[in-house]
């Protein structure tokens, strides 16, 4: 399935239909008095987050919803049928935002969230509303009030508690085909992936936390070299970010340093705010090194780095030094999750009377 991040959609929510004028005529009641009734209300629009849904494909082509309007009312004190609403089911993690103002709707952040980005027209009045002591035979009605109409912009952002930040082929998504059941495409070539991958890594019972996997970074990306910044956005929601740098690069010229440092410079330009987040130093590939020279050359390539972080050196390959990285994310991860507060025994289990 193709992966798809964003989307443009008009949405209309259904009018409401007009109230009517109505007498009862029968025989042998001559003055049977007003029996107009309300018209129904239009549908509404809602969006509702589904976490078997992964991507926003659907609504790439299918770019206008609208729901029904309402049904007008009738004599014999007959309302007009309510229009039906429609559900947008879409990703967990999607933004929905105003096109025209630029007002952020909604976040749907949680599974079966759901929120109205659209409301329908209520219904018309029709003559027997507006029957009093004074005005026994009215000859009033309203018509129905038009639903809300919009044209708003879907934004998908993936929720996952670590990024994977690097240039392509560094070696992410061999790492979180390590750590997780997650199987992206791996080959001997750049930009081997093309959309983000998750993977859930379980690190024991009740204890895992999810891996996000985007494209390849390079430099100039700012300017739209290679992928751009396009997923980027994805890594916003993340509270850890492991850089992963391929220290015995295949290319003699090439210096990893000088490409670490690019990286950073790139995500700075993006947002300041993810720049900022938690970022750890993940030196892969380290199996391509002779075991003599790799404690040298990773000190080398920290001191050059001026780097004073945490730092793991693993080969994912090989699965060499992933369990220290994998306990060492978890304990990071853990530390932002919440302890539920214990009951209050006053409130829930309060004396009998």
């Amino acid at each position: 399935m193709k992966f798809v991040d964003e989307a443009t959609i008009d949405i209309a929510a259904g009018n409401g239909g007009a109230g009517c004028v109505s007498f009862r005529r029968e025989k042998f009641i001559p003055f049977g008095g007003p029996n107009g009734g309300d018209g129904g209300r239009g549908g509404s629009v809602w969006a509702q987050a589904d976490r078997n849904i992964n991507t926003l494909i659907d609504y790439r082509y299918a770019r206008r919803h609208e729901a029904r309007n309402g049904e007008s009312g009738r004599g014999a004190d007959q309302f007009g049928a309510a229009g039906e609403d429609i559900v947008l089911r879409m990703p967990v993690g999607t933004i929905i935002t105003d096109m025209d103002s630029g007002e952020v709707l909604c976040e749907l952040l949680e599974h079966d969230q759901r929120v109205l980005i659209a409301k329908g027209g209520d219904g018309g009045f029709g003559n027997l509303h507006f029957k009093t002591s004074t005005n026994r035979a009215p000859r009033q009605k309203t018509p129905g009030w038009p639903g809300e109409a919009r044209k708003v912009k879907l934004e998908l952002r993936v929720l996952a508690d670590v990024g994977l930040l690097g240039m392509p082929n560094a070696g992410k998504s061999t790492l979180i085909s390590a750590i997780s059941n997650a199987r992206p495409k791996i080959a001997d070539y750049p930009f081997t992936t093309l959309h983000p991958n998750l993977g859930v890594v379980r690190v024991g019972p009740e204890r895992s936390f999810v891996v996000a996997d985007i494209p390849g970074l390079i430099e100039g990306a700012s300017e739209g070299a290679g992928l751009g910044h396009r997923f980027l956005r994805h890594l916003q929601r993340t509270r850890l970010l492991l850089h992963i740098v391929d220290i015995a690069p295949f290319d003699e010229g090439v210096d990893p340093v000088q490409q670490a440092k690019a990286i950073v410079a790139e995500l700075k330009k993006y947002d300041p705010e993810l720049h900022a987040k938690p970022r750890w130093l993940v030196l892969n590939k380290v199996d391509m090194l002779p075991a003599e020279e790799r404690e040298a050359r990773v000190k080398d390539f920290v001191r050059r780095l001026r780097y004073k972080g945490p730092v793991y050196v693993i080969s994912a390959l090989a699965r060499e030094g992933l369990e220290p990285l994998v306990e060492g994310i978890w304990k990071h991860v853990a530390s932002y999750q919440q302890e539920a507060p214990l009951p209050d025994p006053r409130f829930d289990n309060p004396p009998a009377e």
